[in-house]
């Protein structure tokens, strides 16, 4: 029974990673044929709050949130999440899908870092090794020589990405809310597109697709990298636990490195993808490190890009 447990668990985790790999993807079509960063994340989380907040009523977990709640929501989804979108979709203006993905994925050992700071997690010699296999391995990804030119402000823009993300996620159990993961989501979902709904109306800049590609890769981005990402990754949270999920979660950025190989024939030398793999590997020893009391297991099961 444990055992068939762990695999539909392990499968749903699967399916959300993949669904979240695919992100990015999305998005380069979505440039492609018209949308701009800010109208296409406005559409991603406004038709995602929608079918959120559907899922709600049918299931009647609807509910009046009370003013901290509210306020804890906003911060969270209007300006945390917004954020961290914002500069992610940005990065893949600039760079490979692939190496964008990665770069985000700095942020298990962001978390840790502003853990330390914050004195909830002490530094210990196997984070540092951590670390430093992290950073080695970005080394090989970026530094290599005769990798071609890579965009350093995409790279800035995805660091920043997972800096934000990283804070954004420790906020997030900072502010202890009491609500449910899809509640959770359905209402940063909503402030987030009212954000970038406020944005596109200062900017005077919104771009609807052009071509059938484009819808497709919007309806893309909201259903299946965002609506059925979050929903699979919580169910199989439920299944074989929060930390467990967030290492098989770690398989995202291997996603988009395959289909970007698949569609847009861009390839990775031997060099980066060791590189790659290494810094995963870093990201597995910090997550797997952390003591059971601290929260950093909880955190990382919040993860919703």
């Amino acid at each position: 029974m444990r055992g068939r447990r762990e695999l539909r668990g392990s499968i749903l985790v699967i399916a959300s990673a993949t669904c979240f790999g695919l992100m990015p993807i999305f998005a380069i079509y979505a440039y492609q044929n018209g949308l701009n960063v800010t109208t296409l994340l406005f559409l991603r989380f406004g038709i995602a709050a929608l079918l959120f907040f559907f899922y709600l009523v049918i299931k009647g977990e609807l509910r009046k949130l009370t003013y901290r709640e509210t306020l804890n929501l906003l911060l969270l989804g209007g300006g945390l999440y917004t954020g961290q979108s914002f500069l992610y979709f940005s990065a893949v203006q600039y760079l490979t899908p692939a190496l964008a993905a990665l770069l985000l994925y700095l942020y298990p050992l962001f978390v840790y870092i502003l853990s330390v700071l914050l004195k909830e997690e002490k530094v210990t010699l196997r984070s540092l090794i951590a670390m430093g296999i992290a950073l080695i391995g970005i080394t090989l990804v970026l530094g290599y020589p005769n990798l071609g030119p890579i965009n350093m402000k995409g790279v800035y823009l995805a660091v920043g990405a997972a800096l934000l993300y990283s804070i954004y996620i420790i906020s997030g159990n900072r502010l202890s809310l009491k609500l449910s993961p899809i509640v959770t989501s359905s209402y940063i979902s909503l402030f987030a597109a009212v954000s970038f709904l406020s944005i596109i109306l200062v900017q005077e800049e919104f771009r609807l697709p052009l071509t059938w590609v484009g819808w497709i890769s919007v309806w893309g981005v909201a259903i299946f990298s965002t609506v059925i990402a979050i929903l699979t990754f919580f169910a199989g949270t439920n299944w074989i636990g929060p930390t467990k999920a967030s290492i098989i979660s770690m398989i995202e950025p291997v996603v988009t490195i395959l289909f970007a190989w698949i569609l847009f024939k861009e390839h990775m030398t031997f060099i980066q993808i060791l590189g790659a793999f290494i810094v995963l590997l870093g990201g597995v020893i910090i997550t797997t490190e952390i003591p059971i009391h601290f929260k950093i297991k909880e955190l990382l099961r919040r993860v919703q890009k």
